[in-house]
């Protein structure tokens, strides 16, 4: 098989959640363009329609679809209308996720709980339907967990600490670290892409509280993540390319974590 032929993505079909915008948007774009079929969620019909606009301007074949993810009862029938209206999904990029900045002792359990149950509890619901329903049954599969490097360091460079974002992204690395292991007697691939600093709407007030001179200097290669830098390897942990990569967690974080 050729290169050109490893990294093809003609004739499969991706779901990318929370893929209205930011790195979700950006990985959204690196599968379409390398032939998937795109299903992309999120909460805002506004946001969605915008991304899906942009996505058939590249050419890109899109089903955008409004789920809100932390109401776990949701993303069954989600499930259900990307195989009734695309066929069965191929490729899961667990992207939807938040953040809640306070100290651990101020820390409200209500926002504790928001945090958990959209980026652990939902992502097991949805990777557990698309498992069942199709690459379990299929023999075959590809699983993207988006973690971060706080889930890897425990760093935060915010104004306030982010206890339950780091906690959860820890738990985003071993949940993909163990169902890597159970589910390669299926031919799936589980791998999860841990970024450093991306300019996005959740990283806005962080890097503008940092300052610019602060966030550009924060990792080896001197800058921050850029509209780009996702792409190469989600394709890679999406594609045949990346067939005998199981497990890992790959920070693309500028060289932070090698620090």
């Amino acid at each position: 098989m050729s290169v050109r032929q490893l990294f093809n993505l003609t004739g499969k079909v991706a779901l990318v959640t929370g893929g209205s915008r930011g790195l979700g948007l950006q990985m959204a774009e690196a599968l379409g363009e390398m032939g998937a079929r795109v299903a992309i969620t999120a909460r805002k019909l506004q946001e969605l329609d915008e991304a899906a606009k942009r996505l058939q301007t590249m050419g890109i074949e899109v089903l955008p679809l409004v789920c809100d993810m932390a109401v776990v009862a949701t993303i069954p029938p989600m499930v259900e209308r990307i195989i009734a209206d695309l066929g069965p999904i191929d490729i899961l990029v667990n992207n939807a996720g938040t953040t809640w900045g306070a100290a651990t002792i101020d820390h409200p359990l209500q926002a504790w709980h928001k945090v958990i149950d959209l980026n652990l509890t939902a992502m097991f619901v949805v990777t557990q339907e698309v498992g069942k329903r199709c690459m379990v049954t299929l023999g075959r599969g590809k699983v993207i967990n988006v973690a971060s490097i706080q889930g890897l360091t425990g760093f935060y460079p915010e104004m306030s600490p982010t206890l339950a974002y780091n906690t959860s992204k820890g738990g985003v690395i071993n949940f993909t670290r163990s169902l890597a292991v159970e589910w390669a007697q299926y031919n799936i691939n589980v791998n999860a892409i841990a970024p450093g600093f991306f300019p996005t709407k959740m990283t806005k007030g962080i890097l503008a509280a940092m300052g610019d001179e602060v966030a550009a200097n924060i990792a080896p290669l001197k800058r921050v993540g850029g509209a780009e830098d996702l792409k190469g390897v989600t394709v890679l942990l999406a594609s045949e390319a990346g067939a005998f990569i199981t497990g890992q967690i790959v920070a693309v974080d500028g060289g932070f974590t090698a620090m």
